[in-house]
């Protein structure tokens, strides 16, 4: 049997799940509309000292740029670097024109985020047998229709689909079936795992777990000891199995971003700065998707990992990034003088009110 037959097979408790994941989205749309960028090193995002990444081109990736990246680390990464400012509405209407790809083929969607999404196509509005060529055919129809490249990846839970996806990249797609799967996962290394960050990463290292094999062989007690609630979710991934459903029209919860530093702060103005470019992550989402929230969220962790929250609610949704600067360094300023210094900021907005592109809760880490 073949891996597209395995995953496509009859077996009725079998789900068929995609996971489109556009290539380089913002920087290939650059270069699909000027041709001077064509074959060239670009980042998407500010040029400035405080200015960040959003996105970079393969040919920037090949010298270790990537988003989230401080532009000025990029630019002394690869000097040859073409910054060029983002263009959020012309990203989000060709967002838009993929999603409608998608809704030919299936009405369960669950976007990620604008370049992203998964489809359960178990059963496909095209009746076409295998999720392959389901697959196929929607990367064929983006290409043909916005000059973009697509890559895709199918399995049959969505945590083996997104792993499929880059499996292959750029402008490939993968299957994973479920004879695949608990092999595919043994020999991952952890910090490879969708949803296991840098901190997590290290705590699993720091007892031994390397590979998914070294969860696999952990009991559940074991993994809900050292892990909390998320550690059934890591107990069965390592084995392949992942339960969870492709939500569609998933309402946003809230929208954050979050920094740790390279050396503990303690001074507010230091803090303030820092503050900024994760206003800015914050406010870039926001407009892109139309979301607009009342509560303002400050996230501090101190040098001893002890974490505080200090919240603002108002009765009308912030109406711009300058005001959710000053709602945020008030927060701030509130808590001054600190009683510790300061190794992480983060900063969230919630009670959204979202239209219809709405997505799910995101953090960026930058």
């Amino acid at each position: 049997m073949s891996e597209s037959d395995a995953v496509d097979g009859d077996a009725p408790r079998v789900r068929k799940i995609i996971h489109i994941d556009m290539d380089a989205f913002y920087a290939s749309v650059e270069q699909r509309d000027n041709p001077d960028l064509r074959g060239k090193p670009v980042a998407v995002g500010g040029s400035a000292e405080r200015g960040v990444v959003a996105a970079a081109s393969y040919e920037a990736r090949k010298f270790g740029v990537r988003s989230a990246m401080a532009s000025v680390t990029a630019k002394r990464q690869c000097p040859d670097l073409i910054f060029v400012k983002p263009r959020f509405e012309v990203y989000k209407a060709i967002s838009r024109q993929i999603r409608e790809i998608f809704a030919e083929h299936t009405e369960i969607i669950e976007p990620l985020s604008l370049d992203e999404a998964y489809l359960d196509v178990t059963e496909n509005l095209q009746g076409i047998p295998l999720a392959r060529d389901v697959a196929l055919r929607i990367r064929e129809k983006i290409k043909a229709e916005t000059g973009l490249n697509a890559s895709a990846g199918i399995s049959y839970n969505k945590f083996l689909a997104k792993l499929a996806s880059d499996h292959r990249k750029p402008n490939g797609q993968f299957v994973i079936s479920p004879e695949m799967g608990a092999a595919f996962v043994e020999t991952l290394p952890v910090g490879k795992f969708h949803g296991i960050g840098p901190a997590t990463s290290a705590k699993m290292n720091a007892l031994g777990l390397f590979t998914g094999l070294d969860i696999r062989n952990q009991t559940l007690e074991f993994m809900n000891v050292n892990f909390g609630k998320s550690g059934a979710y890591y107990y069965w991934i390592s084995r392949g199995v992942d339960e969870r459903p492709v939500r569609a029209n998933r309402i946003r919860k809230s929208i954050g971003a979050e920094t740790t530093f390279s050396t503990d702060l303690s001074d507010f103005e230091a803090l303030a700065v820092e503050l900024r470019p994760l206003v800015d992550k914050v406010w870039r989402h926001c407009e892109t998707s139309g979301s607009r929230g009342r509560t303002v969220t400050l996230k501090i962790k101190f040098a001893d990992f002890e974490i505080i929250t200090r919240s603002r609610s108002v009765a009308t949704p912030v109406a711009g990034r300058d005001e959710l600067v000053r709602f945020a360094c008030g927060l701030l300023e509130l808590e001054m003088p600190l009683p510790k210094r300061v190794r992480l900021l983060g900063v969230s907005l919630s009670s959204l009110q979202v239209g219809d592109d709405a997505e799910p809760q995101l953090t960026f880490e930058i």
